[in-house]
């Protein structure tokens, strides 16, 4: 059960941070409502939707029905829920303020978050930059002036290059995956630019057999026969359908080679460090110069650019990475983190979820955007420079 306050309502979680006047001042500016969601969560939207990164880090318990449950370890996903079970209007723009559950090396697993999510507004451009604006106030407002390190990425601007890559479908879901994970990415790229060292996958000749052929329902028929001498029902698992077709895809990502040019304009725009302001001039002569378009995304980032500006934040402050993304799975555009400097962790981090609402239940697509602030270590951070 969520319930939807004002402003001015306890904040779930106990305890305080020294910013929570502040802050709810400026929720209140901002029109943002505030949310209260309990501690202990449904932990299927989470183990679904957020990626590995968050799952091995939250608290999970059983309940009495053995339902799988979780100390909350962030808000976006309760906050949705909420909106979703209260059916309110949109746009509507939500404020949270309260404890959550992660184990992070080094650092207590409680801590406090706070933040706005920011639901059915569909300039997407103005919304994306207000999220932006809006967390650089919300430090402001925190005591943290002065130098901070503001990078972003776009997941959709790096979706938009493999598609004009035209790798297999299989590889751009790879990659995909992999955005935002530094490691990930390196072994992904490693494996497309090798070159092929005998059977690429171990399978049974008559697999191999059906596979070249290309047909799927033949190899569906010789799954489900396998499976039925093998006396496993029907209904365990994986279908034979579900099973060949996961098998078309691996032999399709196993044979894939990148030709060395396309591999080196892969690299080349998971290279690309600047300033805000040169981003948009560098991505055209990276498509002019391979020949590659990269269609609405760049418009679009022009576009989020131009509200940026008009938002009163100076784009030359802000660091755009191509390989630049978050560990949770459900982004689908912006991303971005600010830090008191290059080797401190995020105090703020926030993007857009677009498919997210929709997925926890939502009736229709609902465009959203938000961002997050550690108040404790926003606190440390004020301390070191006081």
């Amino acid at each position: 059960m969520s319930l939807l306050t004002g402003s001015g309502a306890a904040r779930p979680g106990g305890g305080a941070s020294p910013f929570d006047a502040e802050l709810s001042a400026l929720f209140d500016r901002l029109g943002a409502v505030l949310v209260e969601t309990p501690l202990l969560q449904r932990a299927e939207p989470y183990l679904d939707t957020a990626g590995e990164d968050l799952r091995r880090r939250i608290f999970l318990t059983r309940g009495e029905g053995g339902e799988t449950l979780c100390l909350r370890p962030d808000f976006t996903i309760p906050v949705c829920l909420a909106h979703i079970e209260g059916a309110a209007g949109l746009p509507r723009r939500y404020a949270y303020n309260g404890a959550v559950f992660r184990q992070r090396r080094g650092e207590p697993a409680e801590f406090r978050q706070a933040g706005i999510e920011n639901l059915g507004e569909t300039d997407r451009a103005t919304a994306d930059a207000h999220a932006l604006a809006e967390a650089l106030a919300a430090l402001r407002a925190c005591g943290l002036e002065g130098s901070l390190l503001v990078t972003v990425g776009d997941q959709a601007l790096f979706e938009a290059f493999l598609t004009a890559l035209d790798l297999p479908a299989g590889w751009q879901r790879r990659l995909v995956r992999c955005f935002g994970r530094d490691d990930l990415l390196r072994n992904a790229l490693a494996a497309l630019s090798r070159e092929a060292d005998g059977d690429p996958l171990d399978l049974d000749p008559t697999i191999r057999a059906l596979l070249r052929a290309g047909s799927a329902e033949a190899l569906a028929a010789h799954v489900r026969a396998m499976m039925e001498e093998g006396g496993l029902p029907p209904n365990r698992g994986r279908s034979p359908e579900e099973i060949a077709e996961r098998l078309i895809e691996k032999m399709a990502l196993a044979n894939t080679r990148l030709r060395t040019a396309y591999l080196e304009r892969l690299s080349a725009f998971l290279a690309l460090d600047c300033p805000m302001s040169e981003a948009a001039e560098r991505l055209e002569e990276m498509g002019a110069a391979s020949g590659l378009e990269f269609g609405g995304a760049l418009a679009f980032l022009k576009a989020r650019n131009a509200a940026l500006t008009a938002a009163g934040v100076d784009l030359s402050t802000i660091r755009y990475r191509a390989a630049f993304g978050r560990t949770l799975d459900y982004y689908t555009g912006l991303v971005f983190e600010i830090a008191a400097s290059a080797d401190g962790a995020p105090l703020v981090g926030g993007g857009r979820y677009d498919r997210l609402v929709s997925y926890l239940g939502a009736a229709e697509p609902i465009p959203a955007v938000g961002f997050a602030l550690d108040l404790d270590r926003i606190a440390a951070a004020r301390e070191v420079r006081s």
